[in-house]
């Protein structure tokens, strides 16, 4: 340790020199900067010292963050095992070094920031106090001093003279003994500053080494072998990553490498899967926001069994929106939007209204909710019914708008004679099972969407020398024969959907699935556009009038229909079937031909129906006078001696029929 070379020398504090002051005023000065540098250094000293009570405070909540990742169940933490354990192996080794961190927190304290607190309250603060004291003893001493010098020449007053003696001599020995500590005080400040500065860095090196030494012994003794299987499970997972990432980048360049047309709506270049039975993507549905006001909203859909799905985005799950089995789909115009579709349940009481992105999503959509509806996913082989199914609506669905002879490659006529058919059912009758598709409408037979035959067109086909057949199964006698007598008039505004020749007319069964593949064919080319026309029921004939022109478009006398019925869900739908004759063969009989026609109604379908039933039972009872008789007692009468039944639904609908009107089947 070197010498001191400056000190204050205490035989100068009682003469008090200016050059002992001089000197002081260096001691003095020398005080204060290593006060100032005393608390700097005792901050940087006490930031280290809560560094490190963080550091143990941060390690402990380490370690336990580490023991909550097995708790919180991920979602994809599936081979997360060997990670769970590892994570499991740290914390411990967190744990124990939390404890090492703790006793260096408490080391540095006691060895570091204590020594240095302790040198400024004692050591600092002595001098502080004893330069104030020093102060106080001078001033007082020059106080006395003045007093002495300010007494008089001439007149002396030994009492005055005596009384300040005595006070300079009190005041310059308290002067003298303050000055002497003050003096002792500065002179030892020289050394101890040395010893507060290097006992605290010597404190702090020390609590480091010991931490150290600890940690080396814990690391070498117990985690060399673990953290090099760390090692190399972690670089393991780098290289997994690695190839991970090169293949995600070499399918994010093929995936890329596409044309521009992937990513334009309404661009596909694929051809349209009529054969799905499960479909999903994003569409708009439209929602009633007022009275007269909508709004759509993109939500994605999917189809889940028999049921239409709605998840909207960011949801965790999808809810059901529409029950799927038996419902009808067809294509509508909406608000000038593009591919619109409507969804309609069987009841006919909720339906829905969604756009597609593009043709293709639309027609897949159309035809995907149409073979859902036909509950196709039920069976055993789903793909290969929808198959057969497109196959034959696709041949089934050529639309004609005039009676067209069966052109060559159809199926052959003969099937949809009545021998073949009753010996089906009659074979369907012993085993109970319900007659298939096949069995009641030949496959490919055409549809005919519309009633558009002039008058001119079945007189020149009746000039020629032999019948031809009719598929509808009306006569020119049979049109223009009209009943003055007639007993019963009731008319029907209905919407003309299809006809088709089907196998027989002894079956409702026959009537639902001409309905079925009617509605089917419209869906799939998008005819959704019907005439309005009248349904006339009197007691010897059907009729379809021309609301405008009141033209008769076509006549079927009441002894042709063989069957009718109406929907079993969708209770606006009906449907009758009529009888004829074909002579194409040359027989003179003719070999009978059945038709099936369908309607939609303003009204419910069992009401026509039930008007035909009453029809026919007038006509069975005009064999008989006296059923006649008790038949026109049990109905109620108008005043001119017809069946009144219903009131007349048409009132409303002819000025309305200029229009083609948009159908709700």
């Amino acid at each position: 340790m070197p010498a001191v070379h400056h000190k204050l020398l205490l035989e100068d504090a009682l003469q008090d020199s200016p050059q002992t002051r001089s000197l002081l005023s260096v001691f003095e000065e020398d005080a204060g900067m290593l006060t100032d540098y005393t608390n700097q250094l005792l901050q940087s000293m006490q930031r280290v010292f809560g560094a490190q009570s963080e550091m143990g405070l941060a390690t402990e909540q380490l370690s336990r963050q580490l023991l909550d990742y097995e708790k919180k169940n991920f979602a994809l933490g599936k081979g997360d095992e060997e990670v769970i354990t590892t994570l499991q192996n740290f914390a411990q080794t967190v744990g124990e070094l939390n404890s090492l961190h703790s006793v260096l927190a408490n080391q540095m304290a006691d060895s570091m920031v204590f020594p240095l607190i302790q040198f400024r309250e004692k050591d600092l603060t002595e001098i502080s106090t004893l330069k104030e004291i020093f102060g106080f003893a001078t001033d007082e001493h020059e106080a006395a001093m003045v007093k002495y010098s300010r007494l008089p020449k001439k007149k002396e007053n030994e009492k005055l003279k005596s009384d300040l003696v005595k006070e300079i001599a009190y005041t310059r020995r308290k002067q003298h003994q303050a000055s002497l500590q003050y003096y002792c005080a500065l002179n030892a400040l020289q050394y101890r500053k040395r010893v507060a500065m290097l006992e605290p860095m010597l404190g702090y090196t020390q609590a480091q080494i010991s931490f150290f030494k600890k940690g080396i012994e814990l690391v070498s003794k117990k985690m060399d072998n673990f953290l090099s299987s760390v090692s190399n499970m972690t670089q393991n997972i780098q290289a997994q990553l690695d190839t991970e990432a090169e293949a995600m980048r070499a399918s994010q360049r093929e995936l890329l490498s596409v044309e521009d047309t992937v990513y334009m709506p309404d661009k596909d270049t694929e051809p349209v899967n009529r054969t799905l039975i499960q479909k999903a993507g994003y569409l708009n549905i439209r929602n009633k926001t007022g009275l007269v006001t909508t709004a759509w909203d993109r939500l994605y859909f999917f189809t889940q069994g028999g049921n239409l799905m709605c998840q909207p985005r960011g949801a965790v799950a999808g809810g059901m929106v529409l029950d799927l089995d038996n419902s009808s789909v067809m294509a509508v115009e909406c608000e000038d939007r593009r591919y619109c579709f409507q969804i309609t349940s069987p009841s006919g009481k909720t339906s829905m209204i969604l756009q597609a992105e593009s043709k293709r999503e639309y027609e897949e959509w159309i035809c995907t909710v149409n073979n859902i509806s036909r509950q196709i996913y039920l069976t055993d082989n789903p793909e290969a019914v929808a198959i057969r199914l497109n196959q034959t609506a696709i041949q089934a669905v050529t639309p004609i708008t005039s009676f067209e002879k069966r052109p060559e490659g159809s199926p052959n006529p003969d099937r949809a004679k009545p021998g073949g058919v009753h010996a089906a059912s009659g074979g369907s009758q012993t085993t109970g099972a319900a007659p298939e598709p096949e069995d009641l409408i030949a496959p490919g037979t055409p549809i005919q969407f519309d009633i558009m035959l002039p008058a001119s067109e079945f007189q020149d086909q009746n000039r020629t020398g032999g019948r031809r057949t009719n598929p509808f199964g009306e006569t020119d006698d049979d049109c223009s024969t009209e009943c003055d007598d007639s007993l019963l008039q009731q008319v029907f505004a209905v919407r003309f959907q299809g006809s088709m020749a089907v196998r027989c007319g002894n079956s409702q069964e026959v009537i639902y699935e001409a309905m079925r593949q009617v509605l089917a064919a419209r869906a799939i080319h998008n005819i959704f556009k019907t005439t309005e026309s009248h349904l006339m029921v009197t007691s010897s004939s059907l009729r379809l009038i021309d609301p405008q022109t009141q033209v008769t478009r076509i006549c079927f006398q009441l002894g042709e229909v063989c069957q009718f019925a109406a929907h079993q869900e969708n209770g606006r739908l009906m449907g009758f079937v009529v009888e004829g004759r074909d002579w194409s063969d040359g027989d003179e009989e003719g070999e009978p031909s059945f038709s099936a026609f369908v309607f939609e109604s303003n009204t419910e379908g069992e009401k026509i129906c039930y008007t035909i039933s009453l029809a026919k039972d007038i006509t069975e009872a005009k064999k008989d006078p006296e059923a006649l008789a008790q038949l026109m007692k049990n109905m109620p009468l108008t005043n001119d001696g017809k069946f009144l039944l219903l009131e007349p639904e048409t009132g409303d609908t002819t000025n309305g029929a200029e229009e083609d009107l948009e159908s709700e089947a």
